[in-house]
């Protein structure tokens, strides 16, 4: 089985890009997806975060607005949610790759948004950054999140160069046009796998 990681910045249109490829018949696993459910009651990571965070929890009802507000100004407290919480994301992933591998799919795309930045770049055997110009990105957060353009450049600032992503990618996808181009550009990248899936047999 072939296995793709697809990544990008906050609204570069990663998530369009993943709804197109499983338009493409390709199965998604989404990372984010993951997140919610090892924090939900009786997922892999639920007793231990609220045994770290219980001023986040009403018994067994995790308000995220206020674990997000602990971590996001706090870095330690970020670290330590995410060395909670990977391990189950992991675990939840590699469990749902295996369903399709014994469904007999040949290739698979790992949505995840901190591909270079976190632990899970040894899942995939090749990555996909979608861009766009930082001026798109802009408007796209400030429309999509409703944040000023100071929030939305902080937001933007905060995370990994998209420029350092294109360099650590294998394959690029341009978000700067239209959807018919994104349509398109996936078309080929889908061809592209199915290729590299039959010469690898």
């Amino acid at each position: 089985m072939l296995k793709i990681g697809l990544t990008g910045g906050i609204a570069t249109g990663k998530s369009t890009v993943s709804r197109l490829f499983r338009k493409q018949g390709i199965p998604i696993i989404d990372a984010d997806k993951m997140a919610r459910i090892v924090i939900e009651p009786g997922g892999k990571a639920f007793a231990a975060v609220r045994e770290a965070f219980p001023q986040c929890f009403s018994g067994d009802a995790l308000n995220r607005q206020a674990l997000g507000r602990e971590i996001f100004h706090d870095d330690a407290k970020r670290q330590l949610l995410n060395q909670l919480m990977h391990p189950a994301i992991r675990e939840e992933m590699l469990e749902e790759m295996r369903g399709y591998e014994t469904a007999g799919e040949t290739v698979v795309i790992f949505d995840i948004p901190l591909l270079f930045e976190g632990t899970m770049r040894d899942l995939v055997d090749y990555t996909v950054v979608v861009y766009c110009r930082e001026e798109i990105q802009l408007m796209r957060l400030m429309e999509r999140n409703g944040l000023t353009k100071a929030e939305a450049l902080a937001r933007i600032h905060a995370q990994m160069p998209i420029e350092e992503k294109k360099q650590q990618a294998d394959f690029l996808i341009n978000n700067n046009g239209a959807l018919g181009d994104l349509s398109a550009q996936v078309a080929r990248l889908v061809e592209q796998f199915e290729d590299m899936k039959k010469e690898g047999d």
